[in-house]
């Protein structure tokens, strides 16, 4: 086990936060630790924006720039800060929970460390590390796609690029090492985020976070535990439900030792639906897992934003216009289908906070007609919020312009795929339903008060109705969340909070003005938890209707994947605050106990968290068990190690070798090999199998690999090249000659593989062309361009 860089990694990791400590306190003054959770992916954020501007003209500039740019934010935000926001005990939370979640990451990759082919993206996400660590400057060359700059959000390789450069770390070791870094990053933010939102509403931040990070760090959804009561059930009636639900008797409910760890995460026909335990799991180094912690980075610069008083002007334009869009900038980059999601919680955020948003843009808001009814002020408070969420989202792009201009790849919108089952809904979202619906019926009764409330409530009873006999199960499931969940967050200021008008002027707010507040203050029926449902249960219902096309998956399997797991973490954030009311967890001198539950209903609340907690902790347990115990796999090792390449010398010796001797050839010297759709009679060498090994383990170019290139290129695209590789290994010496020099090719690989594909090839008698290292299985040879082009 390498211990030394397990250690070097976390005391950067928890050194960048110390550095980011005063930025964060400055953000985040109204958290109850002033930021601390939040501190690692907020400078991540800094350094990783001034790194990829600069980084298109020298990526190792741009590292030195973001450090000091990093630096010199923290030395500014030290004005005005005083000794208690630096209390040590602010921080002995944070950097606990941490390095916890960062060792359990290690521990669970000591066990299985390869980035192996199949079951994931690996190949991918070490090909593009690999690709960054050979590139002078942005944007990296496609390892896939040789001569050709990469078609796909890179920005988390790029941030642990930086972080090998930081540790002088082998990609090998840091490839593990950054997985258990950003592991630690979405934890300890989901901890304080909610703990925030807790004490905003009286509640234990502690008991909030502990909630939260559980829910991000170890719960899974409700398949597992499904699975196991249908196997103790006798086998008629579980027949009868798994029928009724649309589920098949497979896996757990068939017996023990089927379990799988992949089953919960392929409930929902034709999509995929991870949760964060499953994906680090598995493994991969992917977007969807590294944009998390900046997901929730944004989402708790809007919770200050919501917190803060209407009079404190300058704050809330610096937290709109220029601490969110940066970050909407690297998600951008990062995971691109987390920055519409960044966008649309500040929307939420703005809309329903206690300021009005047309405040932002005093000459133009003022000229605003103020409306009438209560429904036309609210119309109007949404649409002026929809405006600055609009400015945003362009603000953030520009932050963000050479990627769309290099690397970003277009996909079409299409509408209408197949619904989800009601069943399978229930499955992957039961657990959190679980605490949300009694909390918002519990919020929602003083809602009845009111005419319009109630015919708005009938409504939503006829379309539970007509959804229902339309076979639309998450129209008829999530609709009344998300309908309930605006109505309460629209009448909040009915339970008597002080309004807007009465805030304090533009000054350091405290405690009670800017972001906990204490003392007398009556508090809303709800708080910024219900923002976070409401955007959850948002997301979920457009992709039942909305998806974008791509040739990642059929139908909108990637869309369910992508966005899914940005509604896990908001989720999991609303699910810790929620989670400390029903179990009554509240400070000693809150205004929040007169809202607290009694008797009866205390229990049962506690009683509904404890099963939850229980049930979504099944998959963990199976799963864990299954992980340290199997022996079986490619990627099983017998002594603890982070190594991701140590697989490759015992199931793939015949090629280590080779491997190992283009990895040390410096720059990006094109190779050509055989592409992953190539297929014969005998054997498939498609993607997720061993095949294009030579350029996704080494990062060096090749004329043409996955097909996942069909995606970003097209189809004619790729099979032009992969046209011109099947020439280059069979074809005339004058037509190889011609195609060796038009792609720039250096190295021609054959091995196994590319003898599969074309039979036993040889280019001894090609003039230009000769052997640069032979093994047993594999022949490299060298391509003199310069004798080629004669």
């Amino acid at each position: 086990m390498e211990y030394g860089p397990v250690a070097l990694w976390l005391v950067v990791f928890l050194g960048l936060g110390v550095v980011a400590l005063p930025l964060a306190a400055r953000l985040f003054r109204g958290f109850p630790d002033r930021g601390a959770t939040l501190s690692i992916p907020l400078s991540l954020t800094v350094v990783g924006v001034v790194a990829y501007w600069i980084g298109h003209l020298s990526l190792d500039a741009g590292l030195v720039a973001g450090l000091l740019v990093l630096i010199g934010l923290s030395a500014l935000s030290l004005r005005g800060l005083d000794r208690t926001d630096f209390e040590l005990d602010r921080f002995v939370g944070p950097v606990v929970v941490f390095t916890l979640a960062f060792l359990f990451v290690v521990a669970l990759r000591a066990v299985d460390p390869a980035v192996h082919p199949s079951g994931g993206e690996k190949f991918l996400d070490f090909g593009l590390l690999k690709s960054l660590l050979r590139s002078q400057a942005l944007p990296p060359e496609d390892f896939w796609f040789a001569g050709e700059p990469v078609q796909y959000y890179y920005g988390g390789h790029l941030l642990t690029a930086l972080l090998m450069k930081v540790t002088v770390t082998p990609a090998r070791y840091a490839y593990n090492l950054a997985l258990a870094g950003f592991f630690g990053m979405v934890v300890t933010a989901a901890y304080g985020l909610a703990g925030a939102v807790a004490a905003a509403r009286g509640r234990s931040a502690p008991v909030a976070g502990a909630l939260a990070a559980f829910f991000v760090g170890f719960a899974s959804n409700l398949e597992t535990p499904g699975r196991a009561v249908l196997l103790v059930l006798p086998d008629g009636f579980a027949r009868a439900i798994a029928a009724r639900l649309e589920v098949e008797l497979a896996g757990l409910a068939a017996s023990p030792g089927a379990f799988s760890y992949w089953d919960a995460s392929r409930v929902i026909p034709g999509a995929i639906n991870e949760f964060p335990l499953f994906a680090w799991l598995n493994g991969d180094l992917h977007a969807h897992m590294m944009s998390t912690p900046f997901l929730l980075l944004a989402a708790a610069c809007w919770f200050a934003y919501y917190r803060t008083p209407e009079a404190a002007f300058r704050r809330r334009r610096v937290l709109v216009f220029g601490a969110v869009p940066p970050i909407v900038g690297l998600l951008t980059v990062v995971n691109t289908w987390s920055f519409p999601a960044s966008v649309g919680v500040g929307w939420l955020a703005m809309t329903f906070a206690d300021s009005d948003p047309r405040t932002l843009f005093p000459r133009v808001g003022d000229r605003l007609p103020a409306g009438g009814s209560r429904i036309e002020r609210e119309a109007l408070r949404t649409g002026v919020a929809l405006v600055v969420a609009a400015v945003v989202l362009v603000v953030g792009i520009a932050w963000s312009i050479p990627f769309w201009l290099d690397s970003a790849s277009g996909r079409a919108v299409a509408f209408l795929p197949d619904r989800s089952p009601l069943g399978a809904l229930l499955l992957v979202h039961g657990a959190f339903l679980a605490l949300f619906v009694p909390y918002l019926l519990d919020r929602g009764r003083r809602l009845l008060d009111t005419a319009t409330t109630q015919a708005v409530l009938v409504a939503i009873v006829g379309l539970v109705a007509v959804a229902w006999l339309a076979d639309a199960a998450a129209l008829a499931v999530l609709a009344p969340l998300l309908v309930v969940g605006w109505l309460v967050l629209v009448h909040r200021h009915d339970t008597g909070r002080a309004p807007s008008s009465t805030a304090v002027s533009d000054r350091r707010p405290t405690e009670s003005d800017g972001g906990v507040r204490t003392g007398t203050d009556p508090l809303p029926a709800v708080g910024f938890e219900t923002v976070l449902i409401v955007g959850g249960v948002g997301i979920l219902l457009l992709v039942e209707f909305v998806y974008i096309q791509g040739n990642a998956g059929p139908g909108r399997l990637n869309t369910v994947f992508k966005t899914y797991a940005q509604v896990w973490v908001l989720f999991a954030v609303a699910a810790g605050a929620v989670g400390a009311w029903l179990v009554d967890a509240h400070r000693p001198d809150a205004t929040a106990a007169r809202e607290a539950l009694t008797g009866r209903w205390r229990l049962a609340g506690r009683v509904l968290v404890g099963l939850v907690v229980v049930l979504a902790s099944v998959y963990g347990a199976f799963a864990l068990t299954d992980h340290f115990t199997s022996t079986e796999g490619v990627s099983q090792v017998d002594d603890p190690t982070i190594d991701a390449l140590a697989f490759v010398s015992t199931t793939h010796p015949e090629e280590a070798g080779a491997i190992e001797w283009l990895d040390a050839r410096s720059g990006q010297p094109t190779i050509v090999s055989v592409p992953s759709c190539y297929c014969n009679d005998e054997e498939a060498l498609t993607d997720y199998h061993w095949v294009n090994a030579p350029s996704s383990l080494t990062g060096v170019p090749t004329v043409v690999g996955w097909d996942h290139e069909v995606g970003y290129r097209g189809e004619a695209a790729y099979f032009e090249r992969v046209d011109d590789v099947r020439t280059i290994y069979e074809g005339s010496p004058t037509q190889r000659a011609q195609l060796l020099d038009a792609y720039d090719v250096r190295y021609i690989y054959v091995g196994p593989n590319e003898r599969l594909a074309y039979g036993d090839v040889d280019f001894s008698g090609l003039d230009g062309v000769s052997v640069a290292k032979q093994w047993d299985a594999v022949t490299i040879y060298r391509v003199n361009q310069d004798r080629l082009s004669t």
